[in-house]
């Protein structure tokens, strides 16, 4: 029997290779497409957060306030992209507060800055030292750091004239928060959208607060920031806010969605629902006519009224 001989022309090579461009041109597509829905998505939630919370008038004088990583740089990089058509006028100034950490690549936020044209200022406090010199061996660190921290900024920011400062808090972190509070302080609280410092004095803003960490991760990644990571904070395992963060991965893979729903739940509290007479006035609720209100003292005493 004889056998079929085969002769490669090289049109079958062709054909492979054009189909393997084609494939390789399609993913690229895909990956555009998807980059630039992403980028569309973090401007509106920005935009729409920025709006619903009056974080932005005309006239301000904004604080983005720069660590090098992924959130402030994303903060920064949609917050220039409103800028340049929002319906207000306001001037955004990056400000890093160089702690003098070891090993510190002081020259990475101003070679990016620079690149990128915007008006900046490095300030330098050594807080890594006081922090490491205060703080045990093995004890978490975030508390002391994060209170030196918001002090040199607060200083520079009135200092300077500026009327927000731009904290690049996201969604996640604000989940987080909650439960931060509701299993260590017994508190329903967590880090506003737009807040009033206590001395009255700043008015601190959170742009990303409806922007989800993936998809910042996401953006990060695709915009390829020089990412600065943190030697403090990085490198405590055993911090509540880590573990919280855990818990919360855990329910998104076994029920995906539940952060959104926990951080809608922030945005519609009903006070008649909880238990604060602070913030609702059971004691009126139905009330009948002019009933005495009850006393505590008599209740508790436990005295039988007189017959």
């Amino acid at each position: 029997m004889e056998l079929p001989v085969y002769i490669n022309d090289g049109h079958s090579d062709m054909a492979t290779a054009s189909a393997k461009r084609s494939a390789s041109a399609s993913h690229a597509a895909r990956a555009r497409h998807e980059q630039h829905k992403l980028a569309k998505r973090l401007r509106h939630q920005v935009g729409r957060a920025i709006a619903d919370y009056g974080m932005i008038e005309d006239g301000d004088k904004v604080m983005v306030c720069l660590s090098g990583g992924k959130d402030s740089y994303t903060m920064l990089d949609v917050l220039l992209q409103l800028q340049a058509k929002a319906p207000v006028r306001f001037e955004l100034v990056a400000v890093n507060l160089d702690q003098k950490q070891p090993g510190f690549p002081d020259h990475v936020l101003p070679d990016y800055l620079k690149s990128i044209g915007v008006a900046y200022t490095i300030l330098e406090q050594d807080t890594y030292s006081v922090v490491k010199r205060v703080i045990p061996e093995g004890r978490t660190m975030c508390s002391l750091c994060s209170r030196l921290r918001r002090g040199a900024l607060y200083e520079h920011a009135q200092r300077e004239g500026f009327s927000k400062i731009a904290l690049g808090h996201h969604r996640d972190d604000l989940v987080a928060t909650f439960f931060l509070n509701l299993f260590h302080h017994a508190k329903l609280a967590t880090m506003p959208p737009k807040l009033l410092s206590d001395d009255g004095r700043h008015v601190v803003i959170r742009p990303l607060a409806r922007v989800a960490e993936r998809d910042i991760e996401a953006y990060a990644a695709h915009r390829q920031f020089p990412i600065i990571p943190c030697s403090l904070c990085g490198s405590q395992e055993n911090l509540q806010r880590k573990q919280v963060k855990r818990m919360l991965e855990e329910w998104e893979r076994q029920a995906p969605g539940r952060i959104e729903q926990i951080a809608n739940a922030l945005t519609d509290v009903r006070p008649s629902q909880l238990a604060d007479p602070e913030l609702f006035d059971f004691l009126a609720l139905a009330r009948r006519g002019d009933a005495p209100l009850p006393d505590a003292h008599a209740w508790l005493g436990g005295d039988a009224q007189a017959s």
